[in-house]
């Protein structure tokens, strides 16, 4: 499986990313890193696309959805029964969101590993992993516009004034986190106005909009940890990643909206 995954994904990636850093002006690593990762999210579009429509059905079906479950409580199987009957009745696959979901999360884990291999390695190439027709450009150029060491770990007991581009990073990093999340919240608030946010009509706590809060932090969090605690690229990389789908959220959610 490891060697299939290699082959397949792992290889490919690490090749466009050294060839795409063979022909950016001024060979700059990062560039290079924002080529490739804009590449695979177009890539990935398709995919993208079918989890943020599916995603939109189940939260508009939300309200039947928790009727259908208070109305079969005490009865797990008739439950499970007329929730499957509803899905076929609105033609909705629960599950629809979870391959395009699985295949993205596959190619989040290689692009990862490259990032880090290379970082790991002292942005030096590894030349088993090249293709013959991609040049080995050797120890590869490791600063960002000249302002970011994207090998370097953010020393926190050591910063200075040239730690600030990477600082910056991070937290930009952390920020359009947040801002994603943020976004999943309005849109989600929008849909059940009126409604009381963490309560549901029982009286009991609505886990799924508790959870959704949490994320809202864990989410940038979780970015400033990875930003602290690996290389710059990644940070980078994670930078770029979540722009991406930010503005592509928007841009298919307007659609759905017209539609």
């Amino acid at each position: 499986m490891g060697a299939l995954f290699s082959t397949i994904i792992y290889n490919p990636l690490y090749n466009l990313l050294i060839f795409v850093y063979n022909v950016v002006p001024f060979h700059d690593f990062g560039i290079a890193i924002i080529i490739v990762t804009l590449l695979l999210k177009f890539l990935l579009i398709p995919l993208s696309r079918k989890q943020i429509e599916s995603q939109k059905k189940m939260n508009e079906m939300q309200p039947k959805i928790k009727e259908i479950q208070e109305k079969h409580k005490n009865n797990k199987e008739e439950q499970s029964k007329a929730l499957m009957a509803f899905y076929k009745e609105t033609k909705t696959n629960p599950f629809a969101g979870c391959l395009p979901m699985i295949v993205q999360l596959v190619f989040l884990i290689a692009i990862y590993q490259v990032f880090f291999n290379i970082s790991k390695a002292g942005l030096s190439v590894d030349a088993n992993t090249l293709y013959s027709f991609v040049a080995n450009p050797g120890q590869i150029n490791k600063m960002f516009i000249g302002l970011i060491d994207l090998s370097a770990v953010l020393n926190l007991s050591q910063l200075t004034i040239k730690s600030a581009p990477h600082i910056i990073l991070i937290l930009a990093a952390a920020a359009s986190q947040y801002f994603q999340a943020k976004m999943l919240m309005v849109k989600k608030a929008k849909e059940n106005e009126g409604k009381k946010e963490e309560v549901k009509d029982d009286g009991k706590p609505d886990f799924t909009q508790i959870m959704s809060k949490q994320m809202l932090y864990f989410g940038p969090l979780l970015t400033l940890f990875i930003g602290v605690k690996f290389p710059a690229g990644l940070a980078l990389y994670w930078l770029v990643s979540t722009s991406f789908m930010i503005a592509q959220q928007y841009i298919v959610e307007k659609e759905l909206e017209k539609k």
